[in-house]
C-alpha cells in the first residue's frame, strides 16, 4: 500500500493540454470507481480545476501511476506522460499541503483553490477513505493556518483582485457603488465577481452579443443593455470594466466625455482589463478619470507576489509540521493493525509449540509449567519488541506505507480479508463516513 498522486498542472503541462484533461465530478467519480474495482486503488479523490488535473490514491494492487497516465492520455487523444508528474506517500501529502495553501498556485497565495480542493474532495467521498479524507482535512486546516498565520495571502496578486485594490484607492469603501461591465466573458466575470464581494453593484452589463449579456446580468442582478444603447448610462455609474474581445478601442474620448461632464465632479474609475485595449489612452487624461490597463494592473499583482514570497519559508514550515503531525496518524491507521496480528499469530505459534512441547517431557509440577509459559512468553516479547517498534517507525519515516504491505507479506498476515484501514477509522476525526468534515475541526486533539 502506498500514497499516490499524478497528474498536470500549469507548470507542467500548456492551456490546450490542461482543458482537454479537466473531469467534470461525475467522470472523475466514474474513473475512481473502476479503478477501484479493478483491485488497483483503496481510496481516491479527483482534484480538477483550470490550472491542474491530480489523481490522488491510495493504492492497493497494481502500479496505479501507469493506470492513470493511461487515463490521461485517452482523454488527451495521445501520450500524456511528458505533462504528467507523481509524489508518493510524505509528498503527496507535502504537496496537496502546498496546493491548498496556494503555494503551487499560478497566483502565489491566490484564495480560490482552498475552496476547490474541499469540494473536490466532498465531491469524491464516495470512492474517498479513512487514509484521503484524513489528508484532505488537513490539507484544508494547513491553508487556513498558512494564510492566518503568514501574510502568504495578502495584497492583490491577480489582475481581478488588483483591480478591486485599485479602485479602492479612489472611492475607499466600494460598497453601494455601481458598476458598467463591456463583455461578458469569462474574464469579466470573475472581475465581476470581485467587485461585487467588495460591495458593488453591478447595474449594467453590455455586450454586442445580447444573449451573453442577458445572461451574465441574471446571473448577477443586473440590467442588460443592448451594446449600442448602453453609453447613455455611463454617467450612472461609478465603475466601468472592459473586457470585450475587439480589436480596436470601444471606449472613445467623446462618449466618456459627455459622462463625466454629466457626472458633475465625481470620480469615474475605468478598469481596462482587455486585450487589445478597449479604452483610448486619451480618455486617462480627462478630468476626474482614473484609468487603469492591464499593465497598471499586473505591477499592483506583481508588487504583492513579491510581498508574498518573503512568507513562503514560513508557510512551508506549517506544512512540514502539519505533514509530519499526518504522517503519524497514517503509520499508527497502517501499522499498528499489522502489529496487532502479527502478535496474534506469533501467540498461537508459541501457544501449539508449548502444548507440544509439554506432551515430549512429560508430567511437570503447576510451578513448572509457569515458568515455562512465562520463558517462552517472555522470549516471544523479546523477538517481537525491536520488529514491532520499527515497523511503526518505518511507515512514518518517510520509507513508505509499502513496509507495512512488506511485513504482511512475509508473515502471511490477513490472507483471510483484506486488513486495510476500514472507514470506521473516520471516527478518529469525529466524523462519520459519508459526512462532511465541519471546518475548524481539530484534527490533532
Amino acid at each position: 500500500m502506498a500514497v499516490i498522486v499524478a497528474g498536470v498542472s500549469h507548470a507542467t503541462a500548456p492551456i490546450e493540454v490542461r482543458e482537454k484533461l479537466a473531469f467534470r465530478p461525475q467522470e472523475a467519480i466514474r474513473e475512481l470507481a473502476q479503478m477501484r474495482d479493478a483491485g488497483l486503488i483503496r481510496e481516491g479523490v479527483v482534484l480538477s480545476t483550470c490550472n491542474r488535473t491530480e489523481i490522488y490514491a491510495v493504492e492497493q494492487n497494481g502500479d496505479s501511476v501507469a493506470r492513470i497516465t493511461e487515463i490521461l492520455s485517452a482523454r488527451l487523444g495521445e501520450d500524456a506522460s511528458q505533462f504528467i508528474y507523481s509524489r508518493r506517500d510524505h509528498d503527496v501529502a507535502t504537496h496537496l499541503f502546498g496546493v491548498a495553501a496556494g503555494l503551487e498556485s499560478m497566483i502565489l497565495g491566490e484564495a480560490q483553490i482552498h475552496g476547490q480542493v474541499k469540494e473536490a474532495w466532498e465531491e469524491c467521498r464516495g470512492e474517498s477513505g479513512p487514509i484521503l479524507n484524513r489528508m484532505f482535512q488537513s490539507a484544508l486546516l494547513v491553508a487556513a493556518r498558512a494564510r492566518e498565520e503568514t501574510g502568504i495571502g495578502r495584497g492583490a496578486a491577480s489582475v481581478s483582485s488588483a483591480a478591486v485594490q485599485l479602485a479602492k484607492k479612489i472611492f475607499g469603501s466600494l460598497k453601494g457603488r455601481r458598476a458598467m461591465i463591456l463583455g461578458a466573458g469569462d474574464v469579466a466575470e470573475i472581475a465581476l465577481e470581485c467587485l461585487q464581494n467588495e460591495g458593488v453593484r453591478v447595474a449594467i452589463v453590455a455586450n454586442r452579443t445580447f444573449e451573453r449579456a442577458q445572461s451574465l446580468a441574471e446571473r448577477h442582478a443586473a440590467t442588460a443593455m443592448h451594446y449600442e444603447e448602453c453609453w447613455k448610462s455611463l454617467s450612472e455609474v461609478d465603475v466601468l470594466l472592459c473586457s470585450t474581445a475587439s480589436p480596436v478601442p470601444v471606449v472613445t474620448v467623446p462618449r466618456v466625455r459627455d459622462a463625466v461632464d454629466a457626472r458633475g465632479d465625481k470620480p469615474l474609475c475605468i478598469l481596462d482589463i482587455a486585450l487589445p485595449r478597449d479604452v483610448e489612452a486619451a480618455v486617462g487624461d480627462l478630468d476626474n478619470v482614473f484609468l487603469y490597463d492591464l499593465d497598471d494592473l499586473r505591477a499592483a499583482a506583481a508588487a504583492n507576489l513579491e510581498r508574498r514570497e518573503e512568507d513562503i519559508p514560513a508557510a512551508q514550515r506549517i506544512i512540514a509540521e502539519e505533514v509530519r503531525i499526518y504522517w503519524d496518524w497514517v503509520a499508527g491507521l497502517a501499522a499498528v493493525p499489522v502489529v496487532r496480528e502479527f502478535r496474534e499469530e506469533m501467540e498461537k505459534v508459541r501457544s501449539a509449540e508449548l502444548a507440544a512441547a509439554l506432551k515430549r517431557i512429560g508430567p511437570l509440577s503447576a510451578e513448572q509449567k509457569r515458568a515455562l509459559e512465562h520463558f517462552s512468553r517472555a522470549l516471544m516479547n523479546k523477538f517481537l519488541h525491536e520488529p514491532s517498534v520499527r515497523l511503526k517507525s518505518a511507515a512514518a519515516n518517510g520509507r513508505g506505507l509499502g513496509v507495512v504491505d512488506a511485513a504482511r507479506y512475509l508473515f502471511a498476515l490477513g490472507e483471510k480479508g483484506d486488513s486495510r484501514p476500514t472507514e470506521a477509522a473516520d471516527s478518529t476525526t469525529g466524523t462519520q463516513p459519508d459526512a462532511p468534515v465541519p471546518e475548524g475541526t481539530d484534527l490533532n486533539a
